[in-house]
């Protein structure tokens, strides 16, 4: 497995990783440059076309809080990307998710299951696309998500949040509309039922084999390289 307490290698040593694999894959902060979310995941599969993770419910992870420990849902809309932030390690609880991702495209599908493996829905998460180094990977959240229903309707998320961002200084208008485009471009997938949702992920199971990656103290390394 990848030892995630090693130094980040270059970008000709990230190479594919096998399953089994224990990798980062996280998130900086929005209009600045520190690592705020990340969880360690398991690979699934890692080739030129997908990159399936999963993340075990009880992994450990970061998150983002107000600088007082506030969860950030917690604070009114108007003021929640304007107070001080900080960090903390907390749990996953509840069911794992399945996360995918297709090199270049600037959103993953991330699939949940209710308890007994009962299939929820898809959860496309409109994001940067992933650079990726040799101990994970890193994108930025663009704050509006799309659901997809197991009857294949779905629906926008979090618009809201999307334009508060805005007027908070967090997105530009220019890069707003190119992750607005982004998200036509994924209903287009949707709506033609294309990879990954026709690819019957929702029947897929983690091998029981696997352990739970840990958090490594340095969870928030900069790579010494990092490529898409």
């Amino acid at each position: 497995m990848t030892d995630l307490t090693t130094p980040p290698t270059t970008s000709s040593e990230a190479a594919r990783w096998a399953p089994g694999s224990h990798v980062l894959w996280r998130y900086k902060e929005n209009a600045g440059n520190r690592i705020h979310i990340c969880r360690p995941v398991t690979v699934v599969r890692d080739t030129e076309e997908l990159l399936a993770v999963w993340m075990a419910p009880g992994t450990e992870c970061v998150k983002p809080v107000l600088a007082d420990g506030t969860p950030v849902h917690h604070e009114p809309l108007a003021t929640r990307y304007t107070k001080p932030r900080a960090v903390r390690r907390d749990r996953w609880f509840g069911t794992g998710v399945l996360k995918l991702a297709r090199p270049a495209e600037p959103w993953s599908v991330w699939l949940f299951w209710d308890p007994g493996w009962r299939f929820k829905n898809w959860y496309v998460n409109l994001e940067e696309p992933r650079a990726r180094w040799a101990g994970g990977i890193d994108s930025e959240d663009h704050f509006l998500d799309i659901s997809v229903r197991p009857d294949r309707t779905w629906q926008w998320h979090d618009e809201d949040e999307f334009a508060q961002a805005q007027r908070a200084g967090l997105m530009g208008a220019g890069k707003a509309q190119e992750v607005r485009a982004a998200g036509y471009a994924a209903v287009d997938v949707i709506r033609s039922w294309g990879p990954p949702f026709s690819d019957n992920w929702q029947h897929w199971r983690p091998d029981p084999d696997w352990t739970i990656p840990p958090l490594p103290d340095d969870w928030d390394r900069t790579p010494t390289h990092v490529t898409s």
